[in-house]
């Protein structure tokens, strides 16, 4: 597929378009914020569980773990997590970049030695994103859109790499229910540009179903 100029232009004429999508716009808050709120409700056995476990392995360490990330327009706030690396991870991974396994403004590495046991498992079913549901009922993120990045990512973006964060993030998107991180930063990009130039509220619908069955059948999350 092609993400070059031409490609560039359709999502620009689609993001001036978006502006008088409210039908769309006013139909997936509503979603978010309703699928968000029970969500949160019917998963909390679900919480109690993981957060049972992770004290279990590390009892010092929290149950959350939240970061700075950026949204649309590339404005910050603080995203949600299960914890699932040691404490002093963020302080680890300067030691770690030379190790980076995908190319581009993205860090990612397959067996990350800051992962603890019981977050190797919930990373692999992502279920430590559940506490992003918090995050969407805030209205912060969407249940589906582009991954929001870290600020440190961003600045090593190009102009083009930079229109992903055109619209709200998400807690899932075309990326993460297709190839995930068998791809690299480059290809991440595209399909991020791709579904926001098709975006719809069936394809949302789509993404959030193949997003259930990433729980039960992992896709490479780690």
């Amino acid at each position: 597929m092609d993400y070059g100029e031409e490609h560039t232009r359709n999502i620009a004429i689609d993001l001036n378009y978006e502006r008088h999508r409210y039908v769309y716009r006013s139909v997936k808050r509503i979603f978010d914020f309703v699928a968000s709120f029970f969500g949160l409700v019917l998963l909390l056995p679900v919480f109690l569980i993981v957060a049972i476990a992770i004290k279990l392995e590390e009892p010092k360490g929290p149950v959350f773990y939240s970061q700075i990330r950026l949204g649309r327009q590339q404005r910050p706030f603080k995203m949600y997590k299960f914890r699932s690396m040691v404490v002093n991870a963020d302080s680890l991974k300067k030691y770690l970049i030379d190790k980076n396994e995908v190319d581009g403004a993205i860090f990612k590495i397959r067996m990350d030695p800051r992962v603890t046991k019981v977050g190797r498992f919930i990373r692999k079913h992502s279920i430590d994103e559940l506490p992003q549901l918090l995050n969407v009922l805030l209205g912060q993120m969407s249940l589906v859109g582009p991954r929001p990045p870290l600020p440190d990512e961003v600045v090593n973006y190009t102009d083009y790499d930079k229109q992903r964060l055109f619209v709200k993030p998400g807690c899932t998107g075309l990326w993460q229910v297709t190839v995930r991180n068998e791809v690299g930063f480059d290809e991440m990009v595209g399909l991020d540009l791709k579904y926001i130039l098709h975006r719809s509220v069936l394809f949302d619908l789509g993404v959030l179903i193949k997003t259930i069955s990433v729980f039960f059948r992992p896709n490479g999350a780690y």
